[in-house]
């Protein structure tokens, strides 16, 4: 395989996000960047890869990305139509759903994930839409992998509110809260890889994307990072799979054009 020089942190995510994905998996996905890995995951190595939205949708095959779930551009050739409870309660509820993406606005070391309120500089509180089903998502899917954008305000020590656990503070915490699901895996950002080490659940550096020093890297975080010296370089997209982005999943580039 060829790898190409000349790519965007977008697409560098989406392919090192579709690459943690296997063909017989179930996978729930929500608005935005997801739906591209999905999509260039069953393009290319895994085929049988499953498919659900959170409003019900299962296995669409559409013929471009749509920016919102309710579209139904994005409902094409899907193989049921069903519920917000389907989904929640019948297959993440049961432990059947092999991996969940959530974005984030707030992710800790532990990979807990806020999407809920943070605080203003006035001492006031700025609230967004909460998680939907995130909470849902980070309780019960075997595997959680969140994409957040790299800045020091939004990966940070202890999240301002816990609107999806991670693995809450530390080894067992999620066994006697009482949480069947594996917990966040994977934090995919802008400038790097972070994996949640199994012994302890805290985030550490799995690969650094190309053109980001470890100095760079600790700067933009808000809690410290054990970054190894022989930490590998987060492998580059191949020329195939650029060319399935640009040409064929994202033609316009709503997804993958830029670098966050």
């Amino acid at each position: 395989m060829t790898t190409s020089s000349e790519f965007t942190t977008a697409e560098l995510i989406a392919v090192t996000a579709a690459h943690e994905m296997h063909d017989g998996q179930l996978v729930v996905v929500g608005l935005g960047l997801p739906k591209l890995y999905i999509a260039l995951a069953q393009r290319t190595h895994a085929p049988g890869l499953r498919q659900l939205n959170g409003i019900g949708v299962v296995d669409p095959l559409p013929t471009e990305l749509a920016t919102g779930n309710a579209e139904p551009r994005y409902w094409c050739r899907a193989t049921y139509f069903g519920s917000n409870l389907d989904v929640v309660g019948t297959l993440l509820h049961r432990g059947l759903v092999d991996v969940g993406f959530l974005g984030a606005i707030e992710v800790d070391q532990y990979g807990n994930n806020n999407t809920s309120q943070v605080p203003r500089s006035d001492g006031g509180v700025r609230r967004f839409s909460g998680g939907g089903i995130a909470n849902d998502i980070a309780s019960h899917a075997r595997s959680v992998i969140v994409v957040v954008r790299h800045e020091p305000r939004r990966l940070v020590e202890r999240v301002f509110h816990n609107t999806s656990p991670g693995f809450l503070d530390g080894p067992g915490a999620r066994q006697r809260a009482g949480l069947p699901g594996g917990g966040t895996r994977l934090v995919l950002t802008d400038k790097c890889v972070l994996a949640a080490d199994p012994a302890t659940g805290r985030l550490q550096v799995g690969s650094i994307h190309p053109g980001v020093t470890p100095d760079e890297l600790s700067a933009a975080t808000g809690f410290p990072l054990d970054i190894p010296s022989n930490v590998p370089t987060t492998p580059a997209p191949t020329d195939e799979e650029l060319r399935l982005i640009r040409e064929e999943l994202d033609p316009e580039a709503l997804y993958a054009g830029g670098d966050s």
